[in-house]
C-alpha cells in the first residue's frame, strides 16, 4: 500500500535579489493513520512545509506524492480538484462563512465536489456535526458559537468529502487551553479511530508530544 503522503527533496525558495529559503531538502513519508506534529521556532518553515504537502504551493524542487499519485505534473485545476477530493484543511482561524449556519458551512465542500445529491449532503453535514458534539449547534451562525465550537465545525467541514489526509495549521492558536486540548483530542481521534492521516503544525510542545511522531524544523530543515 502506498504511503498517505510522500515528499522527496522538497525545497521552496522565494526568488529575489536575496533569495529566501523557506524549506530545504525535506524527505518525509507518512503512513495512513499516522498523527504527525510539526514544530519549530517562528519562521522555521512549518507552515511553508504544510502548504507544500497540501498542494497549496508549488516546490522550487522536489516532489510530493499523494496516495501514490505524482503531483508535480498537474496543472492548477487538477491540483484544486485533488485538494478538494482528498485533503481537508484546518487553519488557525476557522474561516467559516459568517452568513451561513454551521451545517451550511460543512455542506459547502460537498456541493463544490458535486458527488452527492442535496439530501445526502445535508444528512452528512448533520452526521459530521453530531460526531463532533455539535448537533445542537447545527443551525447557529459562527458568531453564535464559542471559539472551540467554531473550530470543531471547521474540522467537520474539512471532513466533508471524506479525505484521507487532514492538514491543520496552528488549529489551536486562538483557543483557550481547554478548547485547545479538545480540538487536539478530536484530531488525534480521527487518526486513531478512522485511520485518517493527520499532520498538524503547532507551537504547543505539550500537545505535540501526544502525536505519534514529531518533526522539528529549524531554518527550513528537519532536525533531531
Amino acid at each position: 500500500m502506498s504511503p498517505a503522503i510522500e515528499a522527496r527533496g522538497l525545497t521552496r525558495i522565494l526568488p529575489g535579489l536575496v533569495p529566501v529559503t523557506l524549506v530545504e531538502g525535506i524527505d518525509l513519508t507518512v503512513q495512513a493513520g499516522e498523527f504527525i506534529a510539526i514544530t519549530g521556532p517562528s519562521g522555521s518553515g512549518k507552515s511553508s512545509l504544510l502548504y507544500l504537502l497540501g498542494l497549496l504551493d508549488k516546490p522550487s524542487s522536489g516532489t510530493v506524492r499523494l496516495q501514490g499519485l505524482a503531483t508535480e505534473g498537474l496543472d492548477g485545476d487538477q491540483l484544486a480538484d485533488l485538494r478538494l477530493a482528498r485533503i481537508g484543511f484546518v487553519f488557525q482561524f476557522h474561516f467559516l462563512l459568517p452568513e451561513f449556519s454551521a451545517a451550511e458551512n460543512v455542506a459547502i465542500p460537498m456541493r463544490r465536489l458535486g458527488a452527492m445529491p442535496e439530501k445526502a449532503i445535508r444528512a452528512r453535514a448533520d452526521e459530521l456535526l453530531e460526531g463532533l458534539g455539535l448537533a445542537e449547534h447545527r443551525a447557529k451562525l459562527p458568531e453564535q458559537m464559542s471559539g472551540g465550537q467554531r473550530q470543531r465545525a471547521a474540522i467537520a467541514r474539512a471532513l466533508a468529502n471524506d479525505p484521507a489526509l487532514i492538514l491543520a495549521d496552528e488549529p489551536t492558536g486562538n483557543l483557550d487551553t481547554a478548547s485547545a486540548h479538545l480540538v487536539f483530542q478530536t484530531l488525534r481521534g480521527l487518526a486513531r479511530d478512522q485511520n485518517r492521516t493527520i499532520i498538524v503544525v503547532t507551537h504547543d510542545t505539550e500537545l505535540a508530544a501526544t502525536a505519534d511522531r514529531r518533526l522539528h524544523l529549524v531554518d527550513g530543515r528537519v532536525v533531531p
